[in-house]
């Protein structure tokens, strides 16, 4: 049974409909899927993460527009939705990251890592005077158990994947990902994979002004942010590709 808004269901993250929705929790999960599309994309020897830039202006510095951040050495993220709930969350999760080399003396499993940074989602959905954080994470890294990729929703729920996308192109990126996914790719088959995928989202064709992308290698552990101009040639080597 469908119970439209209206009748104070809507007004508070504590109450549930009758048909057990909580609407505040929906309307976050719009804000990310309005959001700008990000992906990611686990493989043998690493992880990629990439996403779409847009110029909202041509008076901003793109220099100044993160989207892909890095938590610890060895962890980074990237987000959808709101920019300003995802730099709340981002820091939290760099807390937690300095926290547990403080306590152990070791870098914090992405896992872990992610769990913490979901209970927090959480608690904002449990609270009167509060509400969800509009924004969905992607995070990326290498720990002990090799490669990992997660992504956390505004609930609070989180799942590993091989490959996902979040954003207002996921649904897009994601069929690609389903036709195209090898589960023994490394990264050189990974990188350019994440590049064709954002094209079917990216207005203007590909260029390093609209894209960034990171990636953790398995043999370093080091969140690396690919420069402008290395990116630059992915972009050239994938386009001429497709024109041969």
């Amino acid at each position: 049974m469908f119970t439209p808004p209206g009748l104070g269901y809507d007004r508070a993250i504590t109450i549930f409909s009758p048909d057990g929705r909580l609407f505040q929790v929906e309307y976050a999960l719009e804000a990310v899927r309005r959001g700008w599309t990000a992906l990611g994309i686990r493989c043998v020897d690493g992880v990629v993460l990439a996403v779409e830039k847009k110029k909202i202006s041509p008076l901003i510095d793109p220099s100044s527009m993160e989207k892909i951040l890095k938590i610890d050495d060895h962890v980074g993220a990237t987000f959808a939705g709101l920019s300003s709930d995802a730099r709340i969350l981002i820091d939290r999760a760099r807390q937690e990251a300095q926290i547990n080399r403080l306590l152990y003396d070791d870098i914090i499993d992405v896992e872990v890592l992610t769990k913490k940074v979901s209970e927090v989602k959480q608690l904002y959905t449990q609270h009167a005077g509060v509400r969800p954080f509009g924004v969905a994470l992607l995070i990326a890294g290498v720990d002990k158990f090799g490669p990992r990729l997660f992504m956390t929703e505004p609930s609070g729920a989180y799942a590993g994947y091989f490959a996902v996308a979040i954003g207002a192109g996921s649904q897009t990126v994601t069929e690609f990902f389903e036709k195209n996914y090898d589960f023994n790719m490394t990264l050189d088959s990974a990188i350019p994979l994440a590049l064709k995928a954002l094209a079917t989202v990216v207005e203007g064709g590909m260029d390093p002004t609209r894209i960034e992308m990171a990636i953790i290698r398995k043999d370093t552990g080091k969140f690396e942010l690919i420069p402008g101009d290395i990116l630059q040639k992915y972009i050239a080597q994938v386009k001429a590709g497709e024109n041969a």
